[in-house]
């Protein structure tokens, strides 16, 4: 191993610097499950669509459960009505991707207008929980926290994803 490698798997470890917005980190993670997701929809052989779910499941599960605790359950916290119903709706939208998801894995085999009728669903499910998101939640984090409390807000959901155990 050369020098170059060793910095460059140091590197790797870090992907963020400690004062990243939390919505920095939320749009990035967005912009992947959505190409995942986009992905799935295109693909048809079914091996591939499974180890797709998979990938999905593992990227949107700890997103979602870190979401919850670091994001929704603060503004929920906050006096603001629309925050709070911002809040509980988001959670909501979570519980009905999480049941589309777990529709979508139970489907055999995965190459059946079924499994591809579920997938839609999910992508469509995410992606306007996602516009709905990025326009009334963020639009409450920013209205109630400073860049240093987003700051400490990303650490703690990146703390909180690495916890979440996906099965």
């Amino acid at each position: 191993m050369t020098i170059l490698d060793v910095f460059a798997a140091s590197s790797a470890k870090k992907t963020q610097p400690d004062d990243t917005d939390i919505l920095d980190t939320l749009k990035r993670e967005h912009d992947e499950v959505k190409e995942l997701l986009g992905t799935l929809i295109k693909t048809e052989k079914a091996t591939a669509r499974i180890a797709l779910v998979r990938q999905i499941k593992a990227a949107l599960v700890p997103h979602v459960r870190a979401e919850e605790k670091v994001v929704y359950d603060a503004i929920i916290a906050e006096r603001d009505l629309n925050s709070k119903v911002d809040g509980n709706e988001g959670y909501l939208e979570h519980k009905h991707a999480d049941m589309a998801l777990k529709k979508l894995e139970s489907i055999r085999p995965a190459s059946s207008p079924e499994f591809t009728a579920a997938a839609k669903v999910l992508k469509e499910l995410v992606e306007h929980h996602i516009k709905e998101e990025e326009a009334n939640v963020w639009r409450d984090v920013r209205k109630a926290f400073d860049e240093d409390r987003r700051a400490e807000m990303n650490r703690a959901f990146l703390a909180a994803k690495k916890k979440v155990k996906v099965s």
